[in-house]
């Protein structure tokens, strides 16, 4: 979820595999290797963007389409004004440096700009950029051009602390604007997207460090930077694919394939929200939206090891591999607990309507004088809360056999009977399968009848 902390799997999708790719091209490039022929890089160039196309195009995705355009048309104007001239100086230098500032900037703008597909009307503004800044460089790259403006090459700090770089500062500066962007936006929304941006920019400022942008090395870095990008599309395929959208907790698809892994001893809790189709009535599917969104966050952090799942409308099950059922007892009734404590305020339906209409246009003229004035809204405190039903499977004894269907399957059928026990009990309770006497219910603050 936006804002949560970060754990291992936040920081597995941040540098995998876009940092995985950098640092192995990083490896093969600078560590010496054998070095590759120009034919073997230009195949590397070709493919990696050629397939990033075909991805962003099958995808219908025009954020990875332009990062890619963009990538493609500032390392080809590169190689273009640098065409017999000293990179040092003359119209290669100036659109080095007019290069080095446009291509963060415009993965600024990209990353801003919502995912509208590949339609007329969000291709064309973008389009319309590209063709613009193209003719920008065009006019100050032409061939009696010696250097590009003051601004593009300003020292604002000493150079001496540069010595390591051929990048001028102010694209050093539009740069590290973008890394921080861009790790921000990932840090928010944790967007396969948004990670696969910023580590592309790395390999496009390492094939820049070079000074000139052109060569063997500089085609390698940029085809990695392409590469990186069409990888994205693949993990973003993947987070769709196994994550629940709204809630970001894995989905029914991901449980199924965890529930081929499990092993016992293992336990199995099933959750549910209690009366949530009435609250969704009651207060409208926006709020409901948000419900489910504060219930997963609480079971993404539950305590006991336990891995949560959304497998349903507002159904959910945690999985607790390694452990019992009574181990467990103490974690998800402190996670019971912390949902029966969070709370919503909202205003009252008949509030929120006074408020938004205003005046009453119904009364006639004779009583404008005495018409409702708009009402403040109340706040509400809005409480929800869960059951729950846990089951177990125990290690096999020996010489017993069990298959899938016999074990998973019936630990997964075992939990959801024990959640139905919880929900005619009474609700906002857990219950353990085959526990006799189990505690007694307890009353929600306020939930909805």
């Amino acid at each position: 979820m936006p804002g949560e902390g970060w754990n291992s799997a936040a920081w597995k999708s941040f540098l995998v595999p876009g940092a995985a790719l950098v640092l192995a091209a990083v490896a093969v490039l600078q560590g010496g290797w054998p070095a590759f022929s120009s034919p073997a890089i230009d195949s590397y160039y070709y493919v990696g963007f050629g397939a990033g196309l075909l991805l962003a195009w099958r995808f219908n995705s025009g954020r990875v389409l332009f990062s890619l355009f963009t990538l493609l048309l500032s390392h080809r104007a590169l190689v273009f004004f640098a065409a017999g001239s000293n990179p040092a100086s003359g119209p290669g230098r100036v659109a080095f440096e007019l290069i080095g500032i446009l291509l963060p900037l415009n993965f600024i703008a990209l990353s801003e700009m919502r995912e509208r597909g590949l339609t007329i009307p969000a291709v064309a503004p973008r389009t319309a950029l590209l063709f613009v800044e193209s003719v920008f460089v065009a006019i100050l790259c032409r061939p009696e051009q010696v250097q590009a403006p003051s601004l593009v090459h300003l020292a604002l700090l000493p150079r001496s602390w540069f010595a390591w770089t051929s990048i001028p500062q102010p694209a050093l500066l539009a740069f590290l604007l973008a890394f921080g962007l861009l790790f921000f936006r990932y840090a928010l929304y944790r967007k396969p997207a948004e990670s696969g941006m910023l580590w592309s920019l790395v390999a496009a400022g390492l094939s820049l460090q070079s000074g000139s942008g052109i060569g063997t090395v500089s085609s390698a870095y940029v085809a990695t930077a392409g590469l990186i990008i069409a990888s994205s599309v693949i993990e973003n395929f993947y987070v769709l694919a196994y994550h629940d959208e709204l809630t970001s907790l894995p989905s029914r698809r991901a449980f199924n394939d965890a529930l081929l892994r499990l092993e016992a001893p293992y336990a199995i809790a099933a959750v549910d929200i209690d009366h949530f189709k009435s609250f969704n009535d009651t207060y409208g599917h926006e709020v409901g939206d948000q419900v489910l969104r504060m219930v997963a966050g609480k079971l993404a952090r539950v305590s006991g090891g336990g891995r949560a799942f959304r497998v349903g409308g507002e159904e959910f099950s945690i999985l607790f591999p390694g452990k019992t059922a009574q181990a467990i007892s103490s974690d998800l009734e402190l996670l019971r607990a912390v949902i029966e404590r969070s709370a919503f305020s909202l205003r009252t339906p008949e509030e929120r309507r006074r408020v938004s209409r205003g005046s009453d246009r119904r009364t006639s003229p004779r009583s404008k004088s005495k018409r409702a004035q708009p009402t403040e809204a109340r706040a509400v405190d809005i409480f929800v809360t869960v059951s729950i039903g846990v089951a177990e499977a125990k290690a096999a004894k020996p010489g017993m056999k069990h298959t899938f269907e016999s074990s998973v399957q019936r630990v997964v059928r075992a939990a959801d009977k024990a959640l139905y026990r919880a929900k005619e009990s009474g609700r906002n309770r857990v219950e353990i399968a085959g526990q006799s006497n189990p505690p007694a219910a307890r009353p929600s603050k306020r939930s909805i009848a």
